[in-house]
């Protein structure tokens, strides 16, 4: 068993600096809830529900600047219904929770960062989920500009299925979550973007 702290993964309230601190510094040696980690690099493994998310943010140099600032920020939790509570901006072993208000209790799901993606048209990072998670699974969060028309798109790319008992019992409503998710986050990283 963890020692990751008291903190339920199902709460009324937003869980304090102290309780994440705690659950992060517990799940610090915690292993990946998947063994295909690292698979949003390439062939994404059987078994599991696939979403592709994309928009297209703008053009040119400023465009993809401002849309490698918002990664950084964590811009694209930045939506109503989600908490996003990082330990730093996107980096290799950064521990992530992302806390959400689904039908009036707060789910906080952990994450950390496997990888990340830092080129002159590319950037972004891929975080897999830890063993205090709802789901179980991989997910990319990318900008690409493109060299021909200096478009810039913004895209999601995950790999998911049930990993709480709650999230298998209630599969549509988690299934819709994760929708409403990646349609918010091409929004917010719309907005982030349009400054």
């Amino acid at each position: 068993m963890l020692a990751h702290s008291a903190l339920s993964m199902i709460a009324t309230r937003l869980p304090d600096a102290i309780e994440l601190s705690k659950l992060f510094d517990g799940l610090s040696k915690a292993e990946y809830s998947y063994p295909e980690v690292g698979a949003t690099r390439g062939e994404i493994p059987n078994g599991y529900n696939v979403d592709r998310y994309a928009a297209v943010l703008g053009k040119g140099e400023a465009v993809f600047e401002s849309a490698k600032l918002a990664i950084r920020g964590w811009a694209p939790f930045h939506l109503p219904w989600i908490r996003v509570f990082p330990q730093a901006e996107p980096a290799n072993g950064v521990i992530v929770a992302v806390v959400a208000r689904i039908f009036g209790v707060w789910w906080t799901n952990v994450s950390r960062v496997i990888y990340t993606i830092d080129e002159p048209d590319r950037f972004g990072f891929a975080y897999g989920t830890l063993p205090f998670h709802a789901e179980t699974g991989e997910e990319l969060f990318l900008v690409e500009r493109s060299r021909g028309s200096a478009e810039v798109s913004y895209r999601i790319l995950a790999f998911s299925k049930p990993h709480h008992v709650l999230a298998r019992l209630g599969y549509p409503l988690s299934r819709a979550s994760q929708r409403r998710f990646g349609a918010g986050s091409l929004e917010a990283m719309r907005s982030a973007t349009s400054r």
